[in-house]
C-alpha cells in the first residue's frame, strides 16, 4: 500500500475562465443550519486547527459591497470581529479525529481535541474510525460539545488511517459504511454529513452508491472529493463525478477538488450542478479565495493580493500561533505554513530559508519583517481589481 501526503502544488493545472453567468450560491441549507454563502474550508489535519479557523474566517469578511480605500480598508474588513455566517467562508471544519480516541479519552482531553471558538459557527466536526457503535458515541460527543454539524472521513488517504479500514479504506465496504450511517444518523439530532472520494480506485468507483446511501439513510448533505484514494492527490479531479452524484441524489452536493480561484469554483458550479463547493489546499496558499468568491458572486469582479496583503497576512497568522501554541511549538508552526503562506510572494525562497534557520517565534516575526521591508515599492501594492 504506497504512502499518500497531501500535496502543496497541483499536477498540471486546468486554467478555467470565468462561466458567463455561474456563480457559486449565495447560501445551502444542510439539515436546519445555514451555511452562507455555499462555501466550506475542507478538514485538512495538521492545518486546520481553531487558529486557522478563524484566521481563514478573519482573511474572509466581505460586506457584500464593492469595497473601496486600498489596503486600509481591506485590512480593516480582515481584522474587524464578525461572526462566520457574514464571512465569505460559510462553514468550517475542524481536523478529522479518531473517534476511537475521542470516545477513550478524559473529557479534559476531550475539550483540546474539540476546542473552538464561538465566532466559528457553523462549524462542523470530522471524525474518522471503522467501529458504528464507536463513531455514535464520538457523534454524541461532538453534539453535546456544541457543535453545528458533525462529519464522516470517508476520504483520508493515509496509510495509517486505511490499514485501520478508516477514510478512504471504508469505501471497499459498503454494507460497514450503511451500518455506521444507521448508527451515527440515530445518536445525533445534528446534521450529520460524509465527506468521500470516488472509491478505492478506477476499477471500484462507489460514489454514487455512497451518496445514495448516505440519502437513504437520512444524511444531510454529502461532499465529494473527485479523486480516488490511489490517487492521491496526483493528477487532475474529475468533476463529472460530482455531477453524477449531483443526478443521483437530492441532499445537497459539494464539489470538492482543484479549486484554486474563484473562477475554479465558479466552473465546478457550472459544470457539476453541486450546491456548495469546498476548499481544501488552496486556502493556505491564498486565504483571501473565499472572500474573492464571494465578491465575485455579488458584483462580478475580486481583489487580488498584493505584496503588503501577504506580509500582513504571513505577520497576522504567526501572531496569533504565538499568542495561542505552547512556546516550544510555535517555531515549528510557523515553519509548517511556510512554504503554504510564501507561495506567490517574489523572492519567497529566500524568506522561506530565513524562516526555517529561525531558532524562536520571535526570530521568524523579525525576519519576515526584514525581507518585506526591504522589497522596492511598486504599484502592485496597490489593489488590483480581476474582473470579466
Amino acid at each position: 500500500m504506497k504512502k499518500v501526503s497531501m500535496k502543496k502544488s497541483w499536477d498540471n493545472p486546468r486554467e478555467n475562465s470565468m462561466p458567463a453567468s455561474a456563480r457559486v450560491p449565495a447560501s445551502v441549507v444542510i439539515g436546519e443550519v445555514l451555511v452562507a454563502p455555499a462555501t466550506v474550508l475542507a478538514p485538512m489535519a495538521g492545518v486546520t486547527d481553531t487558529v486557522f479557523r478563524r484566521f481563514i474566517r478573519n482573511a474572509s469578511i466581505f460586506t457584500g459591497q464593492a469595497d473601496g480605500g486600498g489596503e486600509a480598508a481591506v485590512r480593516h474588513l480582515v481584522e474587524t470581529p464578525i461572526s462566520n455566517q457574514q464571512s465569505g467562508c460559510g462553514l468550517i471544519m475542524t481536523e478529522f479525529t479518531s473517534a476511537d480516541g475521542l470516545s477513550r479519552m478524559r473529557e479534559s482531553k476531550r475539550k483540546r481535541y474539540l476546542s473552538y471558538d464561538e465566532d466559528e459557527h457553523p462549524i462542523s466536526a470530522q471524525l474518522f474510525g471503522s467501529d458504528p457503535y464507536t463513531l455514535a458515541e464520538a457523534g454524541r460527543i461532538v453534539e453535546d460539545a456544541g457543535f453545528d454539524m458533525v462529519d464522516l472521513n470517508l476520504g483520508c488517504p493515509a496509510k495509517r488511517v486505511v490499514s485501520c479500514n478508516g477514510g478512504s479504506g471504508l469505501l471497499r465496504d459498503l454494507p460497514q459504511i450503511a451500518t455506521i450511517f444507521e448508527r451515527v444518523r440515530c445518536a445525533v439530532r445534528i446534521p450529520f454529513t460524509v465527506k468521500f472520494r470516488m472509491g478505492w480506485s478506477d476499477q471500484h468507483i462507489v460514489c454514487v452508491e455512497v451518496a445514495r446511501l448516505a440519502q437513504e439513510s437520512g444524511l444531510n448533505a454529502v461532499a465529494l472529493h473527485a479523486r480516488t484514494r490511489e490517487q492521491g492527490y496526483s493528477g487532475q479531479a474529475r468533476w463529472e463525478y460530482i455531477a453524477a452524484v449531483k443526478d443521483a441524489v437530492h441532499i445537497p452536493v459539494i464539489g470538492n477538488g482543484d479549486i484554486r480561484s474563484p473562477e475554479d469554483a465558479c466552473t465546478m458550479v457550472a459544470e457539476t450542478g453541486c450546491d456548495a463547493v469546498m476548499i481544501g489546499r488552496a486556502a493556505p496558499a491564498n486565504p483571501w479565495i473565499f472572500r474573492q468568491i464571494a465578491q465575485y458572486t455579488a458584483f462580478g469582479s475580486y481583489d487580488q493580493p498584493t505584496p503588503m496583503d501577504r506580509y500582513h497576512m504571513i505577520r497576522d497568522y504567526f501572531l496569533m500561533l504565538m499568542e495561542e501554541d505552547e512556546p516550544a511549538a510555535i517555531s515549528g508552526r510557523m515553519k509548517q505554513f511556510a512554504s503554504w503562506f510564501t507561495h506567490g510572494v517574489p523572492g519567497g525562497a529566500i524568506l522561506r530559508k530565513s524562516i526555517y534557520e529561525a531558532k524562536s517565534g520571535e526570530a521568524v516575526l523579525a525576519a519576515v519583517d526584514a525581507f518585506f521591508a526591504g522589497q522596492p515599492p511598486c504599484a502592485a501594492d496597490q489593489l488590483l481589481v480581476a474582473g470579466v
